[in-house]
């Protein structure tokens, strides 16, 4: 090929016997003439040509040599500026400098190839999301990388396209090896010869994230496997191709594989996984498995070999039983576990679960979700055995009653930081009689959210039990009343910071005076969204007792523009960041002024839906408040 065509450095290509041509190459409105001095040539009308005269055939063209000739001529030329030039000659000619590594180019004239400051931020990271992710944007991509800097990209993501393929992962994998991160979501067309090429061309790559890739098989993850010792986060979801053999190369050959995702995944079993975490064991720290069909045997090596797994993740396993959880916790191999999370898992029971308690002293943040077999009784077992108890949140576990949580409450000493229950059916109010009940100081958040049946009562007994509160939230408790509120608003001793009440629309103004008198110097965020019964007297009590609240949502509630200037007139000692009187129908024009005044300190309004505030007013606030955000 040499004899063919040699670059030297002068602007000229030669054969064996000489010249070619004077790089004066068609290369669309700029040409190189003499050392690389670009000079522009506007595009020259075409001679009309005769009937009976056919168009000439230009058969001088660099166009007529095949593309392994054009390879060599392309990876000679003098500097990046020029290949830049050259990639926008044609597609073919931009396909044939993406094949090229950056090895494989002449290094005669590359001083101009500076790394940029700003390369480290967002120019080495690049996202390209539906029609806009295409092969030829890759190929661009590729290209343009070799002019600020020579390593490429460091991160890569491509979500929802049909339009990149193999050649374009393998055009960017061989411009840049410095990549670290890539991900593909819904990338259908691209699969293992893609892969391949990123593993053998990017040996520091540390996350991968393949999501809906139907292309890719067990052959493309193992030679990530092979050829990227560095990988620390691997993410497999929707996957159909890729096997058990992928993740056992994965453990064998990944050293520094911290932590893993594996999601819907048929072709994945006991094999796959118990392959991965035991031979990954000393580094793997993190682990989330949803959507297998994996046995007890998984399990039992998870709770065995699993000594450094601070996070576990188990969701939709419907081949695992009662027995598998009961020995992943009595293996007690899970020493360093910190948080737990399991969901719709039927092996999770009385027994099993209580037997997780065994787990380690570790444990802190435990999360069950559609979890219908465990009880009060495993619930409180468990919180028993672990001391280190700090949050704890149920969802949909319809089992689990007030009797279960007051239990939880009473005995989970000085830990226990959080507790959320999140659509729990079984909350009923209980008559709990002459129970001794040890209050629990250490609680810090409560939410009990859309649960019909927690009512009045409920509320009561856990304002007693959790004296210490500052953040509360009650969404969606539609039966609550004063009398159940009240009871939590004068036992506490620490301070109310943050209270959510929306959807109580039972509540009245006489909630948020005593909220505003015992409250007033804490609280911060006040959210009565739906609170119908909630008037101008509320704001007027906000307004002379809670001085440092941020953000107030008074949406759909029954305030007037009597409310609203209530609330400016202590603009001056108010500190309101955040308001919202949206669906506030009795809220119009005349609050013009007061919402000025508030606007201040405001960084965020909303009046969506306020009818009788007619756009022009609206465009006014928006040109008095220009720091403000108004959602209109």
């Amino acid at each position: 090929m040499p004899a063919l065509a040699n670059c030297c450095g002068a602007g000229e290509f030669h054969n064996a016997t000489g010249s070619i041509c004077k790089t004066q190459l068609n290369l669309g409105k700029s040409r190189f003439v003499g050392n690389n001095v670009d000079v522009y040539y506007p595009p020259g009308k075409r001679a009309r040509l005769s009937e009976s005269e056919p168009e000439a055939t230009d058969r001088s063209s660099i166009e007529i040599l095949p593309d392994e000739c054009l390879f060599e001529i392309l990876r000679r030329l003098p500097g990046v500026k020029e290949r830049c030039v050259s990639s926008c000659v044609s597609r073919r000619w931009l396909s044939v400098l993406t094949m090229i590594r950056l090895s494989e180019f002449s290094a005669c004239n590359d001083v101009d190839m500076v790394p940029s400051d700003d390369d480290e931020d967002g120019c080495r990271v690049r996202c390209l999301e539906g029609k806009k992710a295409t092969d030829m944007t890759l190929s661009a991509i590729a290209v343009g990388r070799r002019i600020s800097n020579c390593d490429g990209l460091v991160k890569l993501s491509i979500r929802g396209s049909s339009m990149v393929s193999d050649f374009g992962v393998s055009a960017i994998a061989r411009s840049c090896p410095s990549l670290r991160s890539l991900s593909l979501w819904n990338v259908l067309r691209v699969g293992d010869k893609g892969l391949s090429e990123v593993a053998k061309e990017c040996r520091l790559l540390e996350k991968l994230d393949l999501c809906h890739c139907p292309s890719v098989s067990s052959l493309g993850l193992i030679a990530i496997a092979r050829y990227c010792p560095n990988l620390t986060t691997l993410h497999i979801e929707s996957c159909p191709k890729i096997g058990n053999e992928a993740l056992q190369a994965v453990g064998q050959c990944c050293p520094k594989l911290a932590s893993t995702s594996v999601k819907d995944c048929p072709l994945i079993g006991d094999h796959g996984i118990s392959s991965l975490v035991s031979s990954a064991s000393p580094t793997l720290s993190k682990v989330n498995i949803h959507g297998l069909g994996i046995t007890d045997f998984s399990l039992a090596v998870i709770g065995h070999y699993g000594k450094s797994i601070s996070s576990l993740m188990l969701s939709n396993l419907p081949n695992v039983t009662e027995r598998g959880f009961w020995v992943m916790g009595n293996a007690q191999g899970l020493c360093k576990l910190m948080s737990l999370g399991i969901t719709s898992c039927k092996g999770i029971t009385d027994l099993s679960f209580g037997a997780l308690g065994k787990c380690g002293i570790a444990l802190k943040h435990v999360f069950l979700r559609k979890c219908c077999f465990v009880s009060d009784n495993g619930l409180v077992e468990f919180s028993k055995a672990i001391g280190s108890l700090e949050t704890l949140q149920l969802e949909e576990c319809n089992r689990v009653t007030q009797s279960g949580i007051c239990g939880v409450l009473s005995s989970s000493g000085a830990n226990l930081k959080s507790l959320s229950l999140l659509r729990c059916t079984g909350m009923k109010d209980l008559t709990l009689g002459s129970m001794d009940l040890s209050p629990c100081n250490s609680l810090r958040s409560l939410t009990v959210c859309n649960c019909p049946g927690f009512g009045n009562v409920g509320l009561t007994i856990l304002g007693k039990l959790s004296p210490q509160l500052q953040n509360l939230d009650l969404g969606g408790l539609y039966g609550t009343t004063d009398a159940g509120l009240l009871p939590i608003i004068e036992n506490n001793r620490a301070g109310l910071v943050s209270v959510n009440l929306s959807g109580c629309f039972n509540l009245t103004d006489e909630v948020v005076y005593y909220l505003a008198k015992f409250h007033g110097e804490t609280l911060e965020v006040l959210n009565l969204e739906g609170c119908r019964r909630i008037t101008d007297s509320s704001l007027s009590a906000i307004a002379e007792s809670c001085l440092f609240l941020k953000d107030l949502d008074m949406s759909k509630c029954g305030i007037t523009d009597s409310g609203v200037a209530a609330l400016s007139r202590a603009e001056k000692r108010l500190n309101l960041q955040v308001l919202s009187v949206s669906g506030c129908s009795e809220v119009s024009n005349k609050s013009l002024v007061p919402l000025k005044k508030l606007g201040r300190t405001l960084l965020g309004l909303n009046i969506r839906g306020c009818n009788s505030i007619t756009n022009r007013i609206i465009q006014l606030l928006k040109e008095s408040l220009w720091r403000c955000d108004i959602l209109s």
